[in-house]
């Protein structure tokens, strides 16, 4: 049984809910986002707010009922609030900036990596920390790892691109003997 996907994810004002065709379409001020409904649950919009139902009781229906849910609640927050993450560069002549709509880093190698930044979403640069918005929860969060795999933080000197809040297990160096 999925807790979440017992509840029903309120509606608020200004946000228009639809499903047309296996299709979920949420309309808000700040985006419209839609996201395709798995044959193995039902999305319902009321009066209450949307509530999604599994069609049978397979193992899969019951984990697509609470994973739906959760799409369902990030989706409406997104077009209301919007989501947000932030990657801090650590190192020395580590540095990154903006040129258009790609993400230019120059993090110890030969030649600046260069990242597309995607429809739908904003990111921007201040000293060594990059800021992702968007309205797509997945969208930012599969570009914030995009960003971080260029050069994952190393455990020995904390070099790297990381999360802001993400803490780094350091590891002791050699030892002189």
């Amino acid at each position: 049984m999925s807790r979440l996907g017992k509840q029903t994810t309120e509606i608020p004002s200004g946000v228009d809910v639809s499903v047309a065709d296996n299709t979920l379409t949420v309309k808000g001020p700040k985006a419209t986002l839609t996201r395709p409904v798995h044959k193995d649950v039902t999305v319902e919009v009321t009066a209450d707010g949307v509530s999604v139902t599994p069609n049978s009781e397979t193992k899969l229906a019951r984990s697509l009922w609470g994973t739906f849910a959760a799409h369902v609640k990030n989706m409406v927050q997104g077009v209301t609030d919007g989501f947000e993450k932030k990657l801090e560069i650590e190192g020395v002549g580590y540095r990154a900036e903006m040129k258009g709509r790609t993400l230019s880093l120059n993090v110890g190698f030969s030649h600046p990596v260069e990242l597309e930044v995607p429809e739908g979403l904003e990111a921007t640069v201040e000293k060594n920390v990059i800021t992702i918005t968007g309205a797509d929860k997945d969208a930012l969060g599969q570009f914030a790892a995009n960003v971080r795999k260029v050069k994952k933080p190393e455990p020995y000197k904390g070099k790297g691109i990381r999360y802001q809040g993400e803490y780094i297990i350091r590891k002791q160096g050699k030892k002189a003997v």
